[in-house]
């Protein structure tokens, strides 16, 4: 299947039960195919007149409990990030797919990772935070969806998928996993009528002197758990290297590629691949960088996950860069070409 449709599936079998959307390149067989295979399912699919349309539909539904999804791509979700930040505020669970493209502003429709200071940052107003998966593949993708609602659920927060559209055109051969995943606590902060318990209010609006702080630091407690125990990445031929590459979605596949020819010419490199983008693995890559000489970071972008491999690092080593903005996309020669050209300062004592 390709990416998008793959996604879509996955997140039926998932338990989504209401999907919004508005139709956008390169996301749009998303929308199409959930406007076929909700009904089948007798679920609720809705496309929206507007991303903001379908981000406050998402925060309706959500209320009430329901598992709730939408997906866009780069300038539409700009346009849901005030929804977003209603959601994280009134600790309701959502579902975002972003399938990135070229920017800023309409940009154009060629696949980019420029979203990524908007995912991990909390792109709307407040100190809010959103977990990110980034997947490399599509069964990577049809994987993320199950892990997105459990994870929105069990921490009552927007889940951010970012794909890009190399991902979501693709084509690759996949497993639809139907088998449970999380126990997760029961929803009774829900809006389901309330003839036989307390009324439940769902808000983001906290006037009370000092309300709102307090709120806020509720939320952060909740953020430092999900950063103690939701981390997850991957790790490749680090054992012996002098060079590690750090990149994630489709950069990553390339660097694996460019990290295997470069060890076919005898230059030690190896990778680590963030799968969750927030929280950040900031502690495995502060100890790969107590060992490797020096850090190369590949973004399809100028530059944004790159600072917090430096923050990671912490200077205790070199972290360069190589990027491609605007819908560029790195080659494996080019990759491997900037890995030829590091220099290894001298191994730390």
């Amino acid at each position: 299947m390709c990416g998008n449709e793959a996604l879509a599936e996955a997140a039926i079998i998932a338990g989504c039960d209401a999907y919004f959307g508005y139709p956008i390149t390169p996301q749009n067989e998303i929308t199409a195919y959930m406007s076929k295979r909700m009904p089948e399912e007798d679920r609720v699919f809705v496309q929206s007149e507007s991303e903001l349309a379908a981000i406050n539909m998402v925060f309706g539904a959500s209320a009430t409990g329901k598992r709730t999804m939408t997906t866009s791509s780069s300038p539409g979700i700009s346009l849901m990030q005030e929804g977003i930040s209603y959601l994280a505020g009134a600790e309701l669970p959502a579902v975002i797919v972003n399938v990135m493209r070229g920017g800023p502003g309409l940009g154009n429709i060629a696949p980019s990772q420029g979203d990524y200071f908007q995912a991990t940052r909390g792109g709307g107003h407040g100190d809010y935070r959103t977990i990110v998966l980034g997947p490399s593949t599509v069964q990577e993708l049809v994987d993320c969806m199950p892990l997105a609602f459990d994870l929105a659920d069990q921490y009552q927060i927007p889940v951010v998928v970012l794909a890009d559209g190399i991902l979501g055109q693709m084509m690759e051969p996949i497993v639809l996993d139907k088998k449970p995943r999380r126990e997760l606590p029961p929803k009774d902060w829900a809006l389901t009528g309330a003839k036989d318990r307390e009324q439940n209010i769902v808000r983001s609006l906290w006037l009370p002197e000092g309300a709102l702080e307090e709120h806020n630091y509720k939320l952060q407690a909740k953020y430092e758990q999900i950063q103690k125990d939701e981390v997850l990445c991957e790790q490749y031929a680090l054992d012996d290297a002098e060079i590690v590459v750090v990149a994630y979605g489709v950069a990553a596949r390339i660097v694996r590629s460019a990290v295997n020819q470069a060890r076919k010419e005898g230059i030690k490199a190896g990778w680590i691949r963030p799968i969750t983008l927030w929280p950040f693995p900031t502690e495995q890559i502060a100890k790969a960088a107590d060992e490797l000489s020096i850090f190369l970071v590949v973004e399809m972008s100028m530059g944004q996950m790159v600072e917090d491999v430096k923050l990671a690092v912490a200077g205790k080593t070199p972290v360069l860069f190589y990027g491609r903005p605007g819908g560029g996309v790195p080659t494996v020669s080019q990759v491997l070409e900037r890995i030829k050209q590091l220099t290894i300062p001298p191994k730390k004592q």
